[in-house]
């Protein structure tokens, strides 16, 4: 069901969140975050996806996002339709003890939407801002601090699934053009 966020210019910084349906905490565990780098790092090399930022919290992910040659909304939409399938195979396949009921509710969000899909992980809408020059800075921490504010780290570097530590000159998860 769309809201009215669009993603107008195609090429631009565009600030998005993804979040698991039901905000289910889907990514406390590794595989499932690990799930997410490797599609992202998979955009970066095949789909033109330039990341400038990024966290992954247990139930969401936010990032800022340009695509200078290609279509920010289907590499997104790639994005996302592959990363579902990936984290349902995984629950499928690895030790999870939430298998049955993760797995139901993915199905009851597919059920409730009109597409033929058996699982529905993500919710429909990214909240797509597209950002101007004096808006980005405060995105990207807004980003970092996530984990600060949830309570997880005292210091945005010290959160291994986010750009912080790109942002302090030391190497972090993902390849990242910084913003500044």
């Amino acid at each position: 069901m769309p809201t009215g966020y669009r993603i107008s210019d195609q090429h631009a910084l565009h600030f998005v969140t993804f979040t698991i349906v039901e905000w289910i905490d889907v990514f406390t565990r590794q595989i499932y975050r690990d799930i997410v780098l490797d599609s992202l790092r998979y955009c970066q090399a095949n789909k033109g996806l330039h990341v400038h930022a990024w966290v992954i919290m247990s139930n969401h992910v936010h990032a800022i996002l340009s695509t200078p040659e290609t279509e920010l909304s289907d590499v997104i939409r790639d994005l996302k339709g592959h990363t579902s399938k990936a984290i349902v195979k995984a629950v499928q396949q690895e030790t999870e003890s939430r298998r049955e009921w993760m797995l139901a509710r993915f199905i009851v969000n597919a059920i409730s939407t009109a597409r033929n899909d058996q699982f529905k992980v993500w919710t429909h809408d990214n909240h797509p801002l597209q950002l101007q020059s004096f808006t980005i800075k405060q995105r990207v921490e807004y980003i970092h601090q996530n984990p600060v504010r949830a309570g997880w780290v005292d210091q945005p570097r010290d959160y291994r699934y986010s750009s912080a530590r790109d942002y302090q000159d030391e190497p972090g998860l993902l390849k990242v053009d910084r913003v500044w």
